[in-house]
């Protein structure tokens, strides 16, 4: 089949190498002069290694998979396994049952765009769409918190959250994050291990003033400076030509606002339905909507306890990494 794929950020140049793979004909539209994300922390449980490279039983593969992972363990800048939550009455820390990595987004990005064209893949840069492109028999909308594919099939747009992040030239190996949590989001510290990255995720209107005085008020000069919308709410289009995936459906975790795993989770279901768009949908409303529902109702619960009775909260807890429970 002929594909086109909108955007050539992780989760569409994944979804191009391994329908390449399988012999489909796979074009990427990027509106960007150049492949890779900047603007995120580059924060992933160890479950990516599932995803790049992918698992197999073919002993012939064995050797492209240990170069893969070999390239991979390049990119990571350190290892994280849990994470401390400073409330103003009380600090509480969460273990991870799977280890994050800090990873360099920007270069994973570019490792899996040449994979895909080694695949096959043609990607064309620079190339901002205006309407769908014609003469293929499907269309996977992956262009980003803001998609104009979503906007074409008539959803309604997401909430959002602003991200905003920076780093300072101070080495940090330490082995876990720091988080303050503000109005619709948190303040963290990430230690990048030749540098730490300090950045807000909170409502548009707020994130900007609320960073302002933290970093004020810490004595703290950030830089390399960038921002990025991040969408709040699952919206799958009912199509079979036409479908979305990553933060283009809005598949973010309610907690962090991260969505590169949930992303790639999502992107597998799409590869076992494919070409059925509408059992994909219904696949994943199925696996991640009681995640979402759940996860918006303990942060919330969270949330509310830290603020006014957090001696209630146990000071350790431990979570499953990518899902809360």
């Amino acid at each position: 089949m002929k594909i086109a794929i909108i955007g050539a950020g992780i989760n569409g140049l994944y979804l191009a190498w391994k329908l390449a793979e399988r012999g489909e004909e796979v074009i990427v539209f990027e509106k960007r002069e150049k492949i890779g994300k900047e603007a995120c922390s580059g924060l992933f449980s160890e479950r990516i290694l599932e995803f790049i490279p992918p698992s197999s039983s073919q002993r012939r593969d064995e050797r492209r998979k240990t170069f893969l992972r070999t390239e991979i363990q390049k990119l990571i800048q350190n290892q994280i396994n849990s994470t401390l939550i400073h409330f103003p009455g009380r600090t509480f820390k969460i273990r991870f049952s799977k280890k994050f990595f800090v990873m360099d987004h920007f270069k994973l990005d570019n490792l899996v765009a040449e994979l895909a064209q080694k695949a096959g893949v043609k990607i064309i840069l620079n190339n901002h769409i205006n309407f769908l492109p014609v003469g293929f028999d499907r269309i996977i909308g992956c262009d980003g918190a803001v998609s104009l594919v979503r906007k074409i099939l008539g959803l309604k747009e997401p909430n959002y959250r602003l991200a905003i992040q920076g780093v300072i030239s101070k080495r940090d190996y330490s082995d876990f994050v720091e988080t303050w949590p503000v109005d619709q989001g948190f303040i963290w510290k990430i230690p990048r291990g030749k540098e730490t990255e300090y950045g807000i995720i909170a409502s548009p209107k707020e994130a900007k003033k609320v960073f302002q005085d933290f970093l004020a008020k810490n004595k703290i000069f950030i830089e390399k400076i960038s921002s990025a919308l991040v969408p709040r709410g699952f919206l799958a289009p009912l199509n079979n030509r036409i479908t979305l995936c990553g933060d283009a459906v809005g598949l973010t975790k309610p907690w962090s606002g991260g969505g590169v795993i949930w992303g790639l989770i999502a992107a597998d279901l799409l590869l076992k339905n494919f070409p059925d768009f509408l059992k994909y949908q219904k696949e994943i409303k199925r696996f991640f909507l009681p995640k979402i529902i759940f996860s918006k109702i303990a942060t919330k619960m969270v949330y509310f306890f830290g603020f006014n009775i957090p001696w209630l909260i146990p000071k350790n807890v431990r979570i499953k990494s990518d899902f809360l429970i």
